[in-house]
């Protein structure tokens, strides 16, 4: 795995800052962008700046390569996916509260019309 997700000498690196540092902000600028009703294009274009800071991060402190088009898509694809998924579990939680009478939730991350189904 090492040199396809990252380039660090152990998984740990990799672990800790683009899975749980990045991840953790990822969820959190997801749930952010849903909060304020913002439509989704715009969660991704943080996540994608998001993406450039956590390998600044790989950059800074463990020597990691900071112009990688490689390893930017890998850690842009891990916070996408962690933060998209905040964005549509806030989203969730947000349909079914706010609009109860029209809508309930079906799972973590979807809802659906009362009365249909």
């Amino acid at each position: 795995m090492q040199g396809i997700l990252y380039e660090e000498s152990s998984f740990f690196l990799f672990l800790l800052v683009t899975c749980i540092m990045g991840g953790w902000a990822a969820w959190m600028t997801g749930r952010a962008v849903a909060l304020i009703w913002a439509p989704v294009w715009q969660a991704v274009l943080y996540l994608l700046a998001l993406a450039w800071g956590v390998r600044f991060i790989h950059f800074a402190l463990f020597g990691g390569t900071l112009l990688s088009l490689h390893y930017y898509i890998v850690d842009a694809i891990v916070l996408l996916v962690i933060g998209l998924t905040g964005f549509r579990y806030t989203r969730a939680r947000q349909m079914t509260t706010q609009y109860r009478w029209l809508y309930e939730r079906t799972g973590p991350l979807t809802w659906r019309e009362k009365g249909s189904g």
